[in-house]
């Protein structure tokens, strides 16, 4: 008989744990993964009755990701989420729900300087619409190297073991040296998956869009695009240029109704009443000729945080 050297030993130990930490009995009942943020309700028919669900916008122990192309307020949106995350929903998150249970938010910029990066993080505090936040850990990694900063990431996860809630990386391009690098994008995704689910939180990373494309940019687009529960993208709404529409591109679950946001005239983001249809009130021209729009085109969008409207009538 072959006598199993050290190294083999060592190494079946190895497979033997992972086949522990791997193994899916499907047996056992396993509740709906938590749910982080929300947007939404779902109710599905199962044994024990009808089940009212959130429609996750993330949940934990998974990432997801938010694609635009440059200048299309990406942090403006991370900003509404984080802040919504911290207050459990506040008037300019609209119907975006937040559960953090008592978790961390933990809020990663790669790319400000540390004035841009602070002013970030305190217009989520202001949005919170709580005097106290609780456990916010801010930190702007712009001055230390690509590999340093995934590094640092892990440390921090890792130090609060046990409270991390919603970690939002504002952006993962700036944790590889290229992002057609194929072997560094695949182990950055393949880290970010393993993080999100060690250390039980939500990680919301950012990625700009292909010029002209709605594909992520580059190998480590393709990735995030694979491994992702909910790719969120970002565009300039067609008919108002002031707004943002978001919509669940891909999800592994229900996908939430697209909504669109604006900024108001403090320079924070708020979820715009309702969407605008261009088609709702549609009359062909040919069919107007010396005749009045028998209803106009009213675009009314409450502010978040003031009262009263803002009306607008758009003629043909």
């Amino acid at each position: 008989m072959k006598e199993i050297t050290e190294e083999q030993t060592t190494h079946n130990m190895l497979m033997e744990l992972i086949a522990e930490e791997c193994a899916i009995d499907t047996n056992d009942v396993m509740e709906y993964p938590p749910t982080a943020l929300s947007l939404g309700e779902k109710t599905i028919q199962a044994k024990g009755g009808d089940i009212t669900m959130p429609i996750p916008i993330g949940t934990y122990g998974n990432f997801s990701f938010v694609q635009a192309p440059p200048k299309s307020k990406k942090t403006f949106f991370v900003s509404l989420l984080a802040s919504v995350y911290l207050s459990g929903g506040n008037n300019f998150g609209g119907k975006i729900k937040g559960h953090r249970e008592g978790r961390c938010l933990m809020h990663f910029d790669t790319e400000q300087g540390h004035w841009h990066a602070q002013r970030v993080f305190k217009r989520v505090q202001d949005m919170s619409n709580t005097k106290e936040v609780g456990c916010y850990h801010t930190y702007a990694l712009r001055t230390i190297g690509y590999k340093e900063r995934l590094q640092f990431i892990e440390h921090c996860l890792e130090q609060n073991k046990g409270k991390n809630g919603l970690v939002i990386i504002d952006g993962i391009a700036d944790l590889v040296s290229d992002v057609n690098n194929l072997e560094e994008s695949n182990l950055c995704v393949q880290k970010i998956m393993q993080l999100s689910a060690k250390y039980d939180c939500h990680i919301v990373t950012v990625i700009h869009s292909n010029f002209g494309s709605d594909k992520p940019t580059g190998h480590l687009g393709s990735f995030l695009e694979k491994k992702t529960e909910n790719q969120i993208q970002l565009e300039i709404n067609t008919v108002n240029k002031d707004w943002i529409t978001v919509s669940c591109k891909r999800s592994r679950g229900y996908a939430f109704e697209t909504f669109s946001f604006s900024i108001n005239e403090f320079g924070l983001p708020f979820v715009v009443g309702e969407i605008y249809d261009p088609l709702e009130y549609f009359v062909p021209r040919t069919l107007t000729t010396n005749k009045p729009i028998e209803k106009p085109i009213n675009l009314s969008t409450e502010r978040a945080g003031f009262k009263g409207t803002e009306s607008m009538e758009i003629p043909f």
